[in-house]
């Protein structure tokens, strides 16, 4: 069963390069690693740009090559995990409206094929690894253990979403680490308010699947705070925003770093006012939408070092 057959709602896009112009044998494997939906590579970099931003500058050229770095690692490891979500979920997803065009439950791939695939990416991951210094690179191994528990957890917690933050931002201490062989108090406060916002653009995010995630047994914030969505929402949004602005604070940032994280608040306001819980477009639509939260924080982060 391919893509263009399915039915109901799906957050295929069509129209993305890589389902018009790769080879027909690939598209699938494209479509595992989420090829064709890089908002959630982006939710993946954001954090290894803050932090190595923070860093690095205003040594720009050197910041540039690290965003770089970082921007291969996230495509790398973020279809890594999808690869290995979708192989751990396959049979769940098979019973979802959304997922069961997937690649591994439609049959277009098979179980072995995936798992290869999956280590061709890791292989990738491990070069970009290699690139850096010794430190860093065993922050970055620690994150391995919560992208590998992390598709077990929608079965085992209604919270599965603060496992996806804490993997999903670990880049915030990575590339700090990567740019200076340390850690500091103001990269722990740029990851906690990653951890915050992942709690309000996954949470949008799981709201598409609500009605079979309750009849197949999946858990998650989206059905756990169905009774008061948006209180729960603006309690992680302000969570978010108090963790960024503790972390400007602390690297003593000027108003040019406060500027764009009004404007974030603002962003947030407006998904939340907003949000249409029970649409399935809409929720998509805002859960994108949260690529320019994580521009305006780096924006401010660069801006405070001019």
């Amino acid at each position: 069963m391919s893509a263009e057959r399915t039915t109901g709602f799906t957050d295929i896009d069509r129209q993305h390069w890589s389902l018009r112009y790769l080879p027909v044998w690939m598209r699938p494997y494209g479509r595992l690693a989420r090829w064709d939906r890089p908002i959630g590579t982006w939710l993946l970099l954001f954090p290894c740009w803050w932090s190595a931003a923070l860093g690095a500058a205003p040594q720009w050229g050197r910041l540039a090559g690290w965003m770089a770095l970082f921007a291969v690692g996230a495509l790398a490891m973020r279809g890594a995990g999808c690869t290995w979500n979708d192989i751990v979920d396959r049979k769940v997803d098979a019973q979802v409206e959304r997922t069961r065009s997937r690649p591994l439950p439609s049959g277009e791939v098979k179980l072995r094929d995936a798992v290869i695939w999956m280590a061709l990416q890791l292989l990738v991951g491990a070069a970009v690894l290699f690139k850096l210094n010794k430190f860093a690179g065993a922050v970055a191994l620690l994150s391995l253990v919560l992208v590998a528990v992390y598709p077990t957890m929608k079965r085992l917690t209604t919270w599965p979403q603060v496992v996806l933050g804490l993997a999903f931002n670990w880049g915030a201490l990575v590339g700090y680490a990567a740019v200076t062989e340390t850690l500091s108090w103001a990269t722990l406060a740029l990851y906690l308010g990653g951890v915050a916002w992942t709690m309000v653009y996954d949470t949008i995010y799981a709201m598409q699947d609500q009605r079979d995630d309750s009849v197949v047994g999946v858990r998650s914030t989206a059905r756990r705070f169905a009774g008061a969505p948006r209180r729960w929402l603006s309690l992680f949004a302000m969570l978010a925003l108090a963790s960024w602005a503790v972390a400007g604070l602390l690297t003593r940032f000027g108003p040019l770093y406060f500027l764009p994280l009004a404007v974030i608040a603002l962003h947030f306001a407006w998904q939340i006012a907003f949000l249409k819980p029970h649409d399935q477009a809409d929720c998509l639509a805002k859960f994108k939408a949260n690529a320019q939260v994580g521009w305006l924080l780096l924006a401010g982060i660069i801006a405070a070092h001019l």
